[in-house]
């Protein structure tokens, strides 16, 4: 049965509470998060290290023929432990930031280890998840000037690559269900920005969306979401997430306010850190574990 979560995690930002180092058990800012009866714990100590002696997930890169772009594009796969072409599997997209590409999740999070750490436990659905480079251009490199227009405009263009090329060759390629059930989409920074400016506009695709510590190139929600009740029908789950020293904060806090204002159902977790790595591997940990439920 879909599951709509229906109340919101309400966060008070505090000048106390913003320095607070929470532990495993704690709430982040003391606050209570609801979401079916339960808390949002932080993520535990390790929960991104390397575990021994439990199933492994494999990591695969893959190409596919980009119209848009008009060249052949790669991007890496994650599948799960025990992956076989004999299952179906839900699909998360994982969007990289401004200055990173398909690798930057693989190299700097640790999302091998969070997902096989989370298989182990059995806190996930069985999921492929997909690293694609977000910038769409013929040279999609990070390299020289990475704020370039040709480089900022490569990220509102991948919409068109990810939406007409890379998720039907997903869709093709691999044992997935094709339908916005069973299909995420999650990012970090500018990939946040993307994720709810292309996740909402197309919910027929995506039903699942995460944002962490969303940049500026995020677009208002009320251009966004024009109509609120249908949008709210759409979404299993609308995920946002920030660091509370995070000097971008407001972009997610306004985003989450403007929900509010509009009765969008949505979880607002506010972690402790700022622009930085280990709010977004959080981020992943949390999410993925609230996905295709």
């Amino acid at each position: 049965m879909k599951k709509l979560f229906t109340l919101v995690v309400l966060i008070t930002l505090l000048v106390p509470s913003m320095s607070y180092a929470a532990s495993p058990t704690q709430n982040i800012s003391g606050a209570a998060a609801a979401f079916s009866g339960g808390t949002v714990i932080p993520a535990p100590q390790g929960y991104d290290a390397y575990r021994h002696n439990i199933p492994r997930g494999n990591v695969q890169q893959i190409s596919y023929y980009s119209t848009t772009v008009g060249k052949t594009r790669n991007a890496m796969v994650y599948t799960p432990p025990g992956y076989t072409t004999s299952k179906t599997y839900n699909v998360l997209y994982l969007l990289h930031g401004i200055g990173g590409d398909q690798y930057e999740w693989l190299n700097q999070m640790n999302p091998r280890n969070i997902l096989d750490n989370l298989y182990a436990d059995n806190k996930l659905e069985p999921m492929i998840v997909v690293f694609p480079n977000g910038r769409a251009m013929q040279d999609d490199r990070p390299i020289g000037d990475i704020f370039a227009p040709d480089k900022v405009a490569a990220f509102e263009t991948f919409e068109f690559d990810l939406i007409n090329d890379l998720v039907p060759y997903i869709d093709t390629h691999f044992p997935v269900y094709a339908n916005a059930q069973h299909r995420a989409l999650a990012g970090l920074s500018m990939g946040g920005g993307q994720s709810l400016n292309f996740g909402l506009k197309h919910l027929d695709k995506f039903s699942w969306i995460g944002a962490f510590s969303s940049a500026p190139n995020t677009k208002p929600a009320s251009q966004l979401i024009t109509n609120p009740s249908q949008t709210a029908s759409q979404l299993n789950l609308l995920w946002l997430s920030c660091g509370a020293s995070d000097n971008l904060l407001s972009v997610s806090q306004n985003f989450h306010n403007s929900l509010n204002s509009m009765n969008i159902p949505h979880m607002w977790y506010l972690d402790v850190g700022g622009h930085e790595g280990k709010v977004w591997s959080s981020g992943l940990y949390q999410f993925s574990q609230r996905i295709f439920k």
